[in-house]
């Protein structure tokens, strides 16, 4: 009688214990189910609705454009296509008043600023040839100025700063007031993730 007490008592104190694995293994895999289907749904239901924005401060060039779309050539009439570089562009179109001149100052002060990344970048005017350049870059020896040829089909940029990745695509577009530290950021962002130039 004692030994059917014993059996009875392990085989519910078993079926006890079986019970706790089960719920305790239903709660993990609940918890689970629910991190991973609440993650998606996050994700999915906010991906249009203009939450996860960036953490960039220029505005993304688009749609995509390429260097030689824009025609532009060096004062030696050599065109400026795919270099090892990245470029600051300063981009003047007909006329460098007072922030294209504030803007020059400071595409060579963020120049300084890169430190031992400054030589993966270059620095140029880009003007359609109407200005005179040297009047404005006898400051900046180390900045070139393109033009742009008014024969090239290309597409009409707004004035402004562009930065333009090794590959020659226009990355990022600054107004002008926008020359500084802004830029600055976004580029040592992109210096520090790129493995090129």
């Amino acid at each position: 009688m004692v030994e059917v007490m014993v059996e009875q008592t392990d085989n519910s104190a078993g079926q006890r214990n079986l019970r706790k694995n089960r719920r305790s293994m239903l709660v993990i895999f609940g918890i689970s189910f629910l991190s991973l289907g609440g993650a998606y749904l996050l994700f999915y239901f906010t991906q249009g609705s203009g939450v996860w924005g960036t953490t960039n401060n220029g505005e993304f060039v688009d749609p995509p454009v390429h260097i030689t779309d824009l025609g532009l050539v060096t004062e030696a009439g050599a065109p400026l296509g795919e270099s090892d570089q990245w470029w600051l562009l300063v981009n003047a179109d007909n006329l460098c008043d007072a922030q294209c001149e504030h803007a020059l100052l400071q595409s060579r002060q963020l120049h300084i600023l890169l430190n031992k990344e400054a030589s993966r970048v270059s620095r140029a005017l880009v003007s359609d040839g109407s200005i005179a350049a040297d009047d404005y870059l006898a400051p900046y020896p180390k900045a070139l100025h393109l033009i742009t040829r008014p024969e090239a089909s290309r597409q009409r940029l707004q004035r402004g700063i562009y930065i333009v990745d090794p590959i020659g695509n226009l990355v990022f577009f600054y107004p002008l007031q926008d020359a500084g530290k802004p830029v600055l950021d976004d580029l040592k962002k992109l210096l520090k993730l790129s493995q090129i130039g």
